[in-house]
């Protein structure tokens, strides 16, 4: 009883309208919906090189750790893990097209992260946020979702690459775009029918059914104790990462961090109820400094930079009101540790259709782009497919922000242009130009 009249206290539940049941069922209801990162992030950046058994782990823990804090610190239902898009990124094209070792990719992480930390800091995080055009900022994370579809599609082998058309149907009687395909229809199909649970259901069914058509797909067993973290934490290069060539990746790494983490404490914590007209909402400076600090710690770890969950809103959906939900999450995360085995059993084309539904989730932003303006719809746009056509995130980012100012400049709107939109676009040019 006293137990619980602490919790009661502590997470202020009886003033927030909600019971120790309610947040503890919520807390598994945001785990169900955000659970398949510890097989999607192994997968992605094993394709850079890491060991997967030990990201699969390094993944279950600054996922709990980073969860467990923003519930202890900020009392808020939000969890956080691994952000998609900036992992696919550090594999397939930091790592992948760049040629960068991996400890070298996650080190421009870690200085993107840490860059966010300062904004935090010195309290300038959301007054930059503001401060972007709104076409951009959907044009940036409606591009990223593009860029992570791709990278699904390409994974699951429905789009392959193809000297004369550039890209091209892959090969439909190969089972494992079969399956692959599959997994992605599961996923749309019970998400649509609001099940929760759909990403990890999809993963199970795809990988159980890899066992009777793939002989790579091996099973290891289930649990374990964790194996040694070495071939991973403390291998990052961070001085390495300090080279003038990849300061516009290092910009974009902070930029894209800003813009998701920001925007998913937004959006979480307006559909919960908390935030004002202006955004604001209780706490807001320790959620900011939690989600700021779990960034820096996770590339430092090499799991990429985390930040906060969209998935979030599942709990909260549900009467998540407060950071008991977020801790019940953080305890799951850690409990899932023991099952390492499993993510060396999981093949590409079964988390393939997660990343094509997470592109889809990102691009529906696009709606908010105000198409019959040119000035808004065109940077929006330019943004949004640069980043798959040119397989670069970054390349995306620049040419949104130099033709925003082109746009605005050469139709006589030179007073839309603010202050960070021209630092940022001549920050880019001299890129182009010092770089290449």
């Amino acid at each position: 009883m006293e137990n619980q009249s602490f919790l009661h206290r502590f997470f202020q539940l009886t003033e927030k309208k909600t019971t120790l049941k309610t947040e503890i069922i919520a807390g598994i209801t945001t785990f169900f919906t955000m659970v398949y990162i510890v097989f999607v992030n192994p997968s992605i950046l094993g394709d850079a090189g890491m060991d997967k058994q030990v990201v699969f782990v390094t993944t279950c823990l600054i996922a709990a750790l980073g969860t467990i804090a923003m519930g202890l610190l900020s009392n808020l239902p939000i969890a956080l893990a691994p952000a998609m898009g900036l992992n696919a990124f550090f594999a397939y094209v930091v790592v992948g097209k760049l040629g960068y070792a991996w400890q070298i990719g996650m080190g421009t992480i870690f200085w993107g992260s840490l860059g966010l930390l300062v904004l935090t800091i010195f309290q300038i995080r959301y007054w930059l946020m503001a401060s972007i055009p709104l076409g951009l900022r959907v044009g940036i994370g409606a591009g990223i979702g593009l860029f992570i579809a791709l990278i699904g599609f390409k994974n699951m082998g429905l789009v392959i690459a193809n000297p004369v058309t550039l890209v091209a149907l892959g090969n439909l009687h190969d089972p494992k775009v079969l399956l692959g395909i599959l997994g992605f229809f599961i996923i749309v199909v019970l998400a649509a029918r609001n099940i929760y649970s759909g990403v990890l259901i999809s993963i199970a069914v795809v990988t159980g059914l890899a066992f009777f058509i793939d002989p790579n797909v091996t099973f290891n067993g289930v649990i374990s104790f964790p194996p040694s973290l070495t071939t991973v934490v403390g291998q990052v290069d961070i001085a390495g990462a300090l080279d003038t060539a990849l300061l516009g990746i290092i910009f974009s790494f902070l930029l894209v961090n800003l813009f998701d983490s920001s925007g998913t404490l937004l959006g979480v914590t307006d559909k919960a109820g908390f935030s004002d007209e202006r955004g604001r909402f209780p706490k807001m400076k320790q959620a900011l400094y939690v989600d700021s600090v779990s960034a820096v710690a996770g590339s430092y770890m090499g799991t990429s930079a985390i930040s906060t969950y969209i998935e979030s809103g599942a709990g909260v959906s549900v009467g998540g009101r407060t950071g008991l939900t977020a801790i019940t999450v953080g305890v799951l995360f850690l409990l899932t540790i023991f099952f390492s085995p499993l993510a060396s059993v999981v093949p590409a084309y079964a988390t393939a259709g997660a990343l094509v539904y997470v592109g889809i989730l990102m691009a529906s932003s696009l709606i908010r782009v105000k198409w019959n303006d040119l000035t808004e719809a065109t940077p929006a746009f330019i943004t949004a497919a640069m980043m798959p056509f040119t397989y670069s995130i970054t390349e995306g980012i620049a040419f949104g922000f130099m033709s925003y100012c082109v746009m605005k400049a050469c139709t006589g709107r030179l007073k839309d242009i603010n202050a960070p939109v021209w630092v940022v676009a001549i920050l880019f040019l001299i890129k182009f130009i010092w770089v290449g």
